[in-house]
């Protein structure tokens, strides 16, 4: 017997990946997803692997991911796609202790990021 499948929650031209547990704060990865937001998906691939910052090599996984969940998955045109959402969600906050001086100790806290990054397929252009 077994449970029915999920219902699709996305629409038919579009693909999602998502990835848990980015060592970043959201601020600092929500900077990266901003830049590729709208953007083709080509444009956004060449932008962030040239991008200087370290979290952009993680964004650039996820968004291959889902170029791939597009085309395997969904039989979408790679070269009709473009980055339709790309948000950033707060996950867990490890709390750590530093030793300071005169016995304080100096709160460190290292946060952690999830990412969705959603394809979708342009419709045709007419008129060319």
């Amino acid at each position: 017997m077994g449970k029915k499948p999920a219902e699709r929650v996305l629409s038919d031209t579009e693909a999602k990946a998502y990835l848990s547990s980015l060592r970043t704060s959201p601020q600092k990865l929500n900077l990266v997803a901003a830049s590729i937001r709208g953007l083709k998906a080509e444009v956004a691939l060449r932008a962030l692997t040239f991008s200087k910052r370290r979290i952009a090599q993680d964004v650039k996984k996820a968004l291959m991911s889902a170029i791939a969940n597009a085309e395997n998955n969904h039989q979408l045109d790679v070269d009709r796609l473009y980055v339709a959402e790309a948000y950033v969600g707060k996950q867990m906050v490890l709390k750590r202790f530093s030793a300071r001086a005169r016995g304080r100790v100096g709160r460190v806290e290292k946060p952690f990021s999830n990412l969705t990054v959603i394809v979708r397929e342009r419709a045709e252009a007419t008129g060319e």
